[in-house]
């Protein structure tokens, strides 16, 4: 089952490439902003319930998607930017075992325990 949903995460993190390919953005755009999504985890540093709120939001597929449709409706292509990276960084971080979290723990995810 494991093998099953990195291939599905990997199918959206393509999925994510080939959206980003649509965009009026240079290329190189995608790569450089491909982590910026992990500023979520600055919330660890207040506590681990603060933490987890503000990496799930960011690593939150439903929240990209939404971005992404308003920007597509709205025709505002940063929103539709930022869409296609928070739902692509989300499932490349997903294909690594990197789920969203439990407000007791960074290690303590959706997809199981980090590092087991």
């Amino acid at each position: 089952m494991k093998t099953t949903l990195k291939i599905e995460e990997l199918a959206q993190f393509i999925l994510g490439i080939f959206l980003f390919s649509q965009l009026d953005y240079a290329w190189w755009w995608f790569p450089a902003l491909l982590l910026l999504p992990d500023i979520g985890m600055f919330g660890y540093l207040i506590n681990p319930k603060l933490g987890a709120f503000t990496y799930n939001l960011f690593h939150h597929k439903a929240i990209a998607i939404a971005i992404g449709l308003a920007g597509f409706y709205t025709d505002h292509s940063l929103l539709t930017l930022i869409g296609v990276i928070l739902f692509s960084h989300a499932a490349f971080d997903r294909i690594f075992g990197y789920g969203l979290k439990y407000p007791d723990s960074f290690k303590n995810t959706h997809l199981g325990s980090i590092g087991k």
